[in-house]
């Protein structure tokens, strides 16, 4: 049993860890085989617990913590590279990747630095290609939870201003209708507080910082945003934005993927009661047809 106190379920009953003395039935015990396997959890030599959300035989689905960046493995100028993290621990033949037989691992898109959720990884040179491809054509559909401060006054907008790169700040960007590229973001507001909302934001394009640029222009940054909000010099909390959900038809298997990443400690954090339970991460036409 690793530190991350992986929990395996068989029969709605909690199986593992488990007492020695307990007997188990021969079809539960198939079951922890088969979960310890191929664990469902990344454990980084850290001690950094991340969750697999989605796994077949070209993309992994983990579910990206924030505080780490996407860069390449060679990029070593901070102990939080993800990328790098991963590799390394591929390279050290840990179960996660010698379970699944992996020789190769890398993101297909980016999340900022800062915000968690839902993370795309090619387990080949080929996969990455293909997947590439399928977001740059827009074919991704990209569900995000972001909490802002005060209430905007529409219940849904579209934010279609362009973004370009702030000459005022090296790692800024800002709307810019001369140069800047275009964006599109689609924004819905699902609950309110007395000073905040939990906003829904489905982004077309994929531009930097595109959320928090378009939100901070509409009058609402997103909370813990130190870029693009009001946190004084020195001030720190966590950034109130999480990519909750990824959705393509898959070009290899031909069928509708849907990965979500939970929401219920996120929503916590800020304030919010949890979600309606949705259908776990599977193929959700196949899952009804079960029942």
């Amino acid at each position: 049993m690793t530190r991350c106190a992986l929990a395996v379920k068989f029969d709605q009953k909690i199986l593992w860890p488990f007492s020695s003395a307990e007997a188990l039935p021969a079809k539960a015990e198939a079951f922890i085989l088969l979960y310890m396997a191929k664990p469902k959890i990344i454990e980084l030599s850290n001690g950094l617990c991340i969750p697999i959300l989605y796994d077949d035989r070209v993309v992994l689905a983990i579910d990206k913590p924030a505080g780490w960046l996407l860069a390449p493995a060679d990029w070593d100028r901070t102990g939080r590279n993800l990328q790098l993290a991963l590799m390394s621990s591929l390279n050290n033949g840990d179960h996660w990747a010698n379970s699944r037989r992996l020789q190769y691992i890398r993101f297909i898109h980016r999340l900022d630095a800062d915000t968690s959720g839902v993370l795309l990884m090619a387990k080949s040179l080929g996969a990455l290609t293909t997947m590439s491809q399928l977001f740059e054509s827009r074919a991704v559909k990209k569900k995000y939870l972001a909490v802002v401060q005060g209430i905007p006054k529409q219940a849904e907008w579209t934010n279609r201003n362009p973004i370009g790169q702030d000459p005022a700040g090296k790692s800024r960007m800002k709307i810019d209708y001369k140069t800047g590229k275009d964006a599109e973001t689609h924004f819905r507001v699902l609950q309110t507080s007395a000073s905040t909302a939990l906003i829904e934001a489905n982004p077309v394009t994929g531009r930097t910082h595109q959320i928090r640029v378009h939100l901070a222009e509409s009058g609402h940054p997103v909370l813990g945003d130190a870029l693009y909000g009001p946190l004084r010099v020195g001030e720190k909390e966590p950034m109130a934005l999480r990519a909750v959900e990824v959705s393509y038809l898959d070009p290899f298997q031909k069928r509708q993927i849907r990965i979500n990443a939970l929401t219920a400690t996120f929503l916590a954090q800020f304030g919010f009661p949890p979600p309606v339970p949705v259908v776990a991460n599977q193929n959700r036409d196949d899952a009804a047809k079960q029942h």
